[in-house]
């Protein structure tokens, strides 16, 4: 898979999404109607190092990373309880290689939000993820909703 590849994926299976390169990397929002300027984003790809974002070693040739907000529900199934936040510049601590291509992990940074992330996902392992995502576009969606009601 690639990353455009997955980016349109994502594009296909959410409605009401929007993508916009942000933060060094592609984000997926969800803002149907372009209500907000950003919506709520809940899948990102990354395809570089970032000043406070380097465990996953980006900067080797065709490395990239799939990053989805899962719910913490679904994380803890898969991992056990959110790490701790990291400090500045640095990465979640414990048993994971954030190096590794298609095995998925905490995201290295934000891995105490219960977020997740894989390198260079199979198609099997994106197949896999789709439980993840789809959760994290209904979170979306869910805080979308919040927001509107705040916003009106």
């Amino acid at each position: 898979m690639t990353p455009a590849g997955i980016i349109n994926a994502l594009q296909v299976r959410y409605t009401g999404t929007v993508v916009t390169p942000a933060w060094g990397e592609t984000t997926i929002f969800y803002n149907p109607g372009a209500k907000f300027k950003r919506g709520t984003y809940f899948a990102t790809v990354k395809e570089k190092n970032g000043d406070n974002d380097r465990a996953s070693g980006l900067d080797r040739d065709s490395v990239f990373r799939l990053n989805i907000g899962a719910t913490r529900p679904l994380f803890e199934e898969r991992f056990g309880a959110p790490p701790a936040r990291p400090g500045k510049g640095g990465h979640v601590q414990g048993p994971w290689d954030f190096t590794m291509l298609d095995r998925l992990t905490p995201h290295p940074v934000y891995g105490w939000m219960s977020w997740v992330s894989i390198l260079n996902p199979s198609q099997v392992s994106f197949a896999a993820c789709l439980p993840l995502l789809d959760s994290a576009y209904a979170k979306a969606q869910a805080t979308f909703e919040k927001r509107l009601r705040s916003a009106s």
